[in-house]
């Protein structure tokens, strides 16, 4: 029934925006599989999912190279140094400024503050093996 309304012209969708959520369906199914794998204790379940991550990111990599071969889909422009160091500092002054809007409400008197339980996230940018 579905590809019959197709070929009679009653298109579901724009085929470009059907792939393009086909290709976010793919990209969120391998993040879930690589999670799903990191906290897998079973050899055998890690091994499974290992393989549907692999399978998974190689379908959308079709995919993608198949859209951008028909003009569906464009890559974003590679950044310069400097736009990424912009980025970086942008996103740090943001960070500064949440922590010190978490002290400033951990600092007033109330009944349910309470010290963090966990240590604080270092951060890994300036990794150059994150570059």
């Amino acid at each position: 029934m579905y590809s019959q309304s197709l070929s009679s012209g009653g298109n579901f969708m724009q085929e470009q925006d059907l792939l393009k959520s086909i290709l976010a369906d793919l990209r969120r199914t391998s993040r879930e599989y690589t999670t799903a794998t990191t906290e897998s204790s079973c050899p055998v379940t890690r091994r499974m999912f290992t393989d549907l991550t692999n399978s998974t990111l190689r379908l959308q990599g079709e995919l993608f190279h198949l859209m951008q071969q028909n003009n569906m889909y464009s890559a974003s422009s590679k950044a310069t140094r400097s736009e990424l160091d912009k980025t970086v500092q942008s996103a740090q002054q943001t960070q500064q400024k949440c922590h010190q809007f978490i002290q400033e409400k951990n600092t007033q008197a109330s009944p349910y503050s309470q010290a963090p339980n966990v240590p604080q996230h270092q951060p890994n940018y300036g990794n150059p093996y994150y570059m």
